[in-house]
């Protein structure tokens, strides 16, 4: 069994152009989790530890007008022309799948992998405010993993997953790959 690295699904909003084509990664699962339970953990594992209507609040703010959005964060000129832009907005997180209304967004998901041991040995190796306890991986982490992965494999279709111990550039490179032809297609609807 392999574990989730990150999920991501992408939402496109197609423009005239692709020489233009805006990549923004801003909507991140983690930026929305409840602070922390009562042993003070932040529990990314379940949705109910998450403020996922104000993350869906975000996700709707940008395809209303993703040049508008980006606009009032600062992230690009207030003059800058929106005639032949196009938009992509990467969202990213443990569980974007398992929430449907958002899942059901997504014109792509891609769901990064690695096995138990390679995992296991990451996460021990980050450091934590409070630090986990003795064997939180094994009986919390990886059994709330193992939980939410059935759960979205059950709710979620057209999911590529995606081999997490090669290079991250050949990653990426396959992702953007899958998105270009993604805009071409939509593209070719308009």
């Amino acid at each position: 069994m392999k574990a989730s690295l990150d999920n991501i699904g992408v939402l496109a909003i197609s423009g005239t152009t692709d020489n233009n084509l805006q990549l923004h990664i801003y909507s991140c699962q983690d930026d929305f989790v409840v602070p922390v339970d009562s042993n003070g953990f932040k529990q990314y594992d379940t949705l109910d530890a998450l403020h996922m209507e104000e993350m869906m609040k975000e996700v709707y703010s940008w395809k209303e007008d993703p040049h508008e959005f980006l606009r009032r964060r600062g992230l690009i000129a207030k003059d800058s022309s929106t005639d032949d832009e196009l938009y992509v907005l990467i969202v990213e997180g443990f569980l974007i799948f398992n929430h449907r209304p958002l899942n059901e967004m997504f014109d792509m998901r891609y769901f990064l992998e690695i096995p138990y041991d390679v995992c296991k040995k990451r996460r021990s190796m980050r450091v934590y405010a409070p630090p986990d306890p003795p064997n939180y991986f094994d009986g919390y982490v990886w059994p709330m993993y193992l939980q939410n992965r059935e759960e979205m494999e059950r709710i979620t279709s057209e999911i590529v997953f995606l081999d997490g111990l090669k290079p991250k550039d050949e990653v990426l490179a396959a992702v953007y790959e899958d998105i270009h032809k993604e805009i071409a297609r939509l593209q070719g609807q308009s």
